[in-house]
């Protein structure tokens, strides 16, 4: 049974100070003032290059005096009625969301996931231990800063490839799920590009509702996929989405990651909670953005033309990686998770593809914390974020491989 590091040995103290970095302060750091062999190409930040859509010039245009109006936090009815829509045509639901209790829209999935930590405290009741919160290892740093927020301890659960790259539930003890207050799961995953399937969302459901915790389904990648469109875990959490939250967000759906607007849908009885603790702590979406969302939900012709780009990318990473670095086309998402193991570890590759090959990725260690046996699942990889243009793409993948062999 996994074993949290309260009920065997806590690590110590600088390893904490060490988890809550940025991996990209920390990738700053590595690289220094060491100038890239070759013109520089990012490949580290998950930030898509492909065009804004055609649709938000004029729909900004047409709502900026909105600007000088307060929202509310709970978002337009229109946008939550737009979002409901768009959750009933792209995934099988047991049942229409209802969008006046169900939906709550976000400042970006960023913003609703850290919150929602705090919030899950608040939530759970009759805990038999201290709160906990879980997570997969390696994660999306939103999780951990959330769980630490709301004085919770972070349970890090390996995800590596033994498990399928997903947390494993069956070696979770009763002591750690009585203490539970959330679990954090992201499908398609980050880094990993795994996809949870019906079963292990509805198993994982079923664990929340006996044990009373929460479960917040980071489901920001799911519109980006090559093969099979990914489930979300609402469609398989019951008729009322019980102990179940669903996280979307538009920055990698539409290519709008500045727009910062995202939205949760799930248990009506948490969300009514979390928009208390949002009510008097987060600022709300402004209109003109809201606006744009809608647009944005009801519009799936600039999604497909999107995914069509990531299609050529990943044809590409097939013919130039091969089976190089233990790579496989992910299940969703637009990110590689390469095992350069063999060629000196994460981070000395990390430095060698930058000062030889202008290439800029990110450790894997970097995204994800030692467990309590000092195991790190995410050392030994690199992540590489697909999102530059298909010559640009090509260009970094023949560097990686002309430098690493």
């Amino acid at each position: 049974m996994y074993m949290s590091p309260a009920e065997r040995q806590s690590p110590p103290a600088p390893n904490r100070a060490l988890a809550m970095r940025s991996p990209f302060v920390r990738l700053r750091e590595l690289l220094g003032d060491t100038p890239p062999g070759k013109p520089a190409i990012s490949l580290a930040v998950g930030e898509p290059q492909h065009g804004v859509p055609s649709f938000v010039g004029p729909v900004l245009a047409g709502a900026i005096d909105e600007f000088g109006k307060y929202p509310m936090n709970k978002g337009l009815d229109e946008f939550c009625a737009a979002a409901a829509a768009w959750l009933g045509r792209r995934f099988t639901l047991p049942r229409p969301v209802d969008p006046m209790t169900e939906v709550l829209i976000l400042n970006g999935s960023r913003e609703g996931l850290f919150l929602a930590g705090i919030a899950a405290e608040r939530w759970a009741n009759g805990r038999s231990g201290p709160p906990a919160i879980l997570m997969p290892n390696p994660f999306y740093g939103a999780y951990e800063a959330g769980a630490v927020a709301a004085h919770a301890e972070p349970v890090f659960l390996p995800a590596t490839a033994r498990t399928g790259f997903l947390p494993d539930l069956d070696a979770l003890s009763e002591a750690l799920l009585s203490r539970t207050v959330a679990f954090y799961l992201a499908s398609p995953a980050n880094p990993q590009g795994s996809v949870a399937s019906p079963g292990y969302f509805a198993r994982l459901a079923e664990l929340a509702r006996r044990y009373g915790f929460i479960v917040f389904s980071d489901e920001c990648y799911s519109e980006i996929y090559t093969l099979t469109p990914p489930p979300s875990m609402l469609e398989h959490s019951g008729p009322n989405f019980e102990n179940v939250v669903a996280f979307q967000s538009l920055s990698k759906r539409s290519n709008l990651p500045g727009l910062r607007v995202g939205f949760a849908a799930g248990d009506r009885k948490f969300l009514a909670r979390f928009l208390e603790l949002r009510n008097v702590s987060s600022p709300q979406v402004p209109l003109p953005a809201q606006r744009v969302a809608i647009a944005a939900y009801n519009d799936e012709s600039h999604v497909a033309e999107s995914r069509r780009l990531y299609v050529q990318k990943f044809d590409l990473a097939d013919q130039i990686l091969g089976d190089r670095y233990g790579y496989r086309r992910p299940a969703g998402g637009f990110l590689l998770w390469l095992d350069v193991s063999a060629h000196g570890g994460d981070e000395a590759v990390t430095l060698r593809l930058w000062t030889e090959a202008g290439l800029r990725v990110i450790p894997g260690s970097y995204l994800a914390r030692e467990q309590n046996d000092g195991f790190n699942p995410g050392a030994g990889y690199i992540r590489v974020a697909m999102v530059q243009d298909n010559h640009t793409t090509a260009e970094a993948l023949h560097r990686l491989v002309g430098t690493l062999g």
